[in-house]
């Protein structure tokens, strides 16, 4: 690699990324492109203006930057492919798009990460590698859970579920409670505005059911402060399932 550069554009490349973070992240493994994706940051490629595919670019007639988030599309690239090959990003607007089979090949050259969700590793690592207090009240976490709006700014977009309507729904969305806190939603109402969700069942069930990888959750997990009394019975969870 060349020397660290001591700054980071909007989008930077692969090297410059890993430059960075071994400058300002905290050691560990050298960085690499697995290493990044398995940390839970999302690649880009910047894909000029198609009129084949009207629908994935909209009104962006210059092109934009798409991003690399489907499992079988990074896993690949974490396993050290020769170039890269979307089959699943999101269009202009922002909404999940399959592409037409065989999908999308870019050369590798062409990846890009954003400089604020490299900055924000830098900064969850640092905060994890601190020594966590020490927290008291588990039973009471283990009864009460997040409100909707809690759970939609965590999680919603990870996963190809319509996960609002899922909630207004009422239902557990994964059994008869599943995440949604036995009990809570008044008698018989489950109701958008006083259902409880617990957090770590409901990721531990967008991971089983719909494939939204460990790194994904733990970024969620690590980014809000309202999840923050969560984490130890998130870490137990992921130590007991061995992931």
């Amino acid at each position: 690699m060349t020397s660290p550069s001591p700054t980071l554009p909007f989008r930077a490349t692969t090297e410059q990324a890993c430059d960075w973070l071994a400058l300002h992240g905290e050691g560990g493994a050298p960085w690499t492109l697995a290493r990044l994706i398995d940390s839970g940051l999302t690649p880009y490629v910047w894909l000029d203006y198609d009129p084949a595919y009207p629908d994935l670019f909209g009104d962006a007639n210059g092109g934009y930057a798409a991003p690399i988030f489907f499992e079988d599309d990074t896993r690949r690239l974490a396993a050290g492919a020769e170039d890269v090959l979307i089959t699943m990003t999101k269009d202009a607007y922002k909404i999940v798009a399959t592409l037409p089979p065989p999908g999308f090949r870019r050369e590798l050259h062409e990846l890009r990460f954003l400089k604020k969700d490299i900055e924000q590793l830098a900064a969850r690592l640092k905060r994890e590698a601190q020594p966590q207090p020490v927290k008291t009240g588990g039973a009471q976490e283990s009864r009460d859970g997040i409100v909707r709006d809690e759970i939609l700014a965590a999680f919603d977009g990870l996963a190809r579920i319509d996960l609002a309507q899922a909630l207004d729904d009422g239902i557990g969305i994964f059994g008869d409670d599943g995440a949604r806190v036995k009990g809570s939603g008044g008698k018989g109402k489950k109701t958008r505005h006083n259902t409880l969700w617990n957090p770590v069942t409901l990721a531990l069930g967008l991971n089983e059911v719909y494939r939204v990888p460990v790194p994904r959750l733990k970024k969620a997990f690590a980014s809000h402060d309202f999840l923050s009394p969560w984490q130890a019975q998130w870490q137990l969870s992921l130590t007991l399932l061995n992931k």
